[in-house]
């Protein structure tokens, strides 16, 4: 009686293991470095403008603080499910491939070998976006700039490039395409109509993946410099909120709902934004079943705000830690939070 027993608890053991399933869970996310300039004088860009250039003494080890400060949020990010930092990173704010070199290169970061892609961008600013990736996990196909070609009273906007990037995440073929889309300098009225082309051209972008790939996953990230809500993202590019809306060619947008419960990624003059976000289409989405992870699905939404890169006193209580503030050095991280999704797939 015993044998049969234990006979009995073996096989129903044994049962329960083989109905356990087992992940790959991936991070990819979006982070603006906030000024991550070099400090040396690049006659070709106005960088005398940036925040690291008007420092006036200890130009050198305010850069590399700032390099360890953000290698040390890139190194957490997704790390609590992921195990590792994000397979996949857009960034934005950077002046040239070499301060990303020095990113990758750090302490914190060198482990994970990760590659970038980079172009220089005509923004008059000399900011550029990029893509890191861990080698490992990503391995990139192709990948370009697309000028937004935007034109205000008949005069180019000079503003950053948009990057579109295609590879395999594992085995499986992922398009990204990274954005800083123009700012609300003029007030968020008149400079919303250069969003709105910023958004079309990105809706241009997905069209042409589509040509090649019907059931396209893509992801939309970046600095968008517009809420949520806004035309850009409403009107444009039609996002969508809720799962259940989404059918085949929308575009879903889980930081709307974030936005609605007051979230946010920056502060300006005591308004929050929620201007950094991830969305994607409809084939990253799992409406269906929420067993059904086959092929890479979200699994979740969110913002990176651990304590450490909040403002904890003063009149900016509650932002983003910056780096820069009225011409000095604070030690801080960046004055936007970073964002990221969770994809997971079941491993065979």
């Amino acid at each position: 009686m015993r044998r049969i027993l234990l006979l009995s608890v073996l096989l129903m053991s044994g049962l329960f293991v083989n109905a356990q399933k087992k992940y790959k869970i991936r991070t990819v996310a979006f982070y603006n470095l906030e000024n991550l300039f070099d400090t040396i004088n690049d006659t070709s860009k106005n960088d005398e403008a940036s925040p690291m250039m008007e420092l006036r003494t200890n130009k050198s080890k305010v850069y590399w603080d700032k390099i360890d400060k953000l290698g040390e949020v890139i190194s957490q990010l997704g790390k609590e499910k992921a195990k590792t930092g994000p397979a996949i990173l857009g960034v934005s704010e950077i002046e040239n491939k070499q301060v990303l070199e020095d990113l990758v290169n750090s302490e914190r970061l060198k482990k994970m070998r990760y590659g970038i892609i980079h172009f220089d961008s005509p923004d008059k600013r000399g900011i550029d976006v990029a893509l890191l990736y861990q080698q490992r996990y990503f391995k990139p196909v192709h990948y370009e700039a697309v000028n937004p070609n935007i034109f205000s009273n008949n005069r180019k906007v000079y503003t950053r490039d948009i990057l579109r990037v295609s590879g395999y995440l594992d085995d499986e073929l992922i398009h990204v395409i990274v954005n800083h889309w123009p700012s609300r300098r003029g007030g968020e009225a008149k400079s919303s109509p250069l969003r709105e082309k910023a958004a079309f051209k990105v809706s241009q972008i997905i069209d042409k993946i589509r040509e090649e790939d019907k059931n396209a996953k893509v992801m939309i990230m970046g600095d968008f410099n517009d809420d949520p809500m806004n035309k850009s993202f409403k009107e444009v590019l039609k996002t969508k909120a809720e799962k259940k809306d989404v059918n085949k060619g929308d575009i879903y947008n889980p930081y709307e709902k974030m936005f609605e419960k007051g979230l946010n990624t920056t502060a300006y003059r005591d308004n929050l934004s929620l201007f950094d976000q991830i969305l994607f289409t409809s084939p990253l989405l799992n409406k269906e079943s929420k067993k059904n992870f086959s092929s890479y699905k979200m699994f979740k939404s969110g913002i990176f705000n651990k304590r450490f890169m909040v403002q904890n006193k003063g009149r900016y209580k509650g932002y983003p830690f910056r780096s820069f503030s009225n011409g000095q050095y604070t030690g801080g991280y960046s004055d936007h939070f970073p964002v990221y999704i969770y994809l997971i797939k079941e491993k065979r």
